[in-house]
């Protein structure tokens, strides 16, 4: 084979044909149109690559991992097409960058989280997305739970799911405490509400729940979504600390808006919470 000159598929295949034996420059060919591990590609080869990466509309996962030493986890991705895939980490230098090899929707799970590793009083901190409009949180190990195997993610809003890990000393032991979150829609518009305090973060939520956060950092803070563009009245969500019905905050959600992550205020110290929503007074 002259030098640089491709041979091509068909071409290969005509040397094995029935009743044929090939030749050495023949099995010469056919080893110089394999890749080899240790090969080096070229710059043309690489910028072809990159460009079809850059087609890909595959899902994928986006993570950054410290901490955890040698251990090593997995993500578990279900998808419409494809048997379950397993990406499996430990500690990373950079933010990485896992296609998935199926198609949406996409389901993420847990696999073998990090259990090992911990002071007395450090904890495995994890953020993650599955939708790109926010960010959940939680802390794992010690005397906090562990990560089991099939915990589930949820179900992949977009093309992106991004999950940081790292391990903290906070030098004291947290604990989970609970508070009751009582949510009143007394309009026809779809509205979800979001709670979230130090490391923990819940989803956006319509109905009534019960917080995870931990004692250490005992405010609470509160997001609402709601799309208002074609309504022409204006909605108000009032936050109350139940226990004593005093008002803690008053959120405006706009009409002719799309109010993504509007702030609703904060509850510090507060076990039972009501949420009501209801039109604004028109003037």
């Amino acid at each position: 084979m002259k030098k640089n000159e491709v041979t091509t598929r068909e071409q290969l295949k005509t040397y094995f044909e029935t009743g044929k034996h090939p030749i050495q420059s023949q099995f010469s060919d056919l080893i110089d149109s394999l890749r080899h591990r240790e090969d080096v590609p070229t710059s043309k080869e690489v910028a072809i690559l990159a460009n079809s990466l850059a087609a890909i509309d595959n899902g994928y996962l986006s993570y950054f991992v410290s901490g955890i030493e040698d251990q090593k986890f997995s993500i578990v991705v279900s998808s419409k097409n494809e048997e379950d895939q397993v990406i499996t980490t430990g500690n990373t230098q950079k933010q990485e960058k896992r296609y998935f090899f199926g198609d949406a929707p996409y389901t993420i799970k847990a696999k073998d989280f990090p259990k090992k590793g911990l002071g007395k009083t450090a904890y495995y901190t994890m953020n993650y997305q599955i939708n790109q409009g926010y960010w959940m949180s939680i802390l794992f190990g010690n005397n906090l739970p562990e990560i089991l195997d099939g915990f589930e993610f949820g179900k992949l809003e977009g093309d992106s799911f991004s999950l940081n890990m790292s391990k903290i000393d906070f030098g004291q032991q947290i604990n989970i405490i609970n508070t009751k979150i009582k949510f009143v829609n007394k309009t026809e518009v779809s509205i979800e509400y979001k709670a979230q305090g130090g490391f923990w973060g819940d989803k956006y939520r319509t109905e009534d729940s019960v917080t995870n956060h931990y004692n250490m950092w005992d405010d609470l803070t509160f997001l609402y979504n709601t799309d208002l563009r074609e309504i022409g009245q204006s909605i108000e969500c009032k936050l109350f600390d139940a226990d004593n019905e005093s008002l803690l905050m008053i959120a405006y959600l706009n009409a002719g808006q799309n109010n993504q992550n509007t702030w609703g205020g904060q509850a510090v110290r507060v076990r039972n919470i009501r949420i009501e929503c209801d039109y604004a007074p028109m003037n």
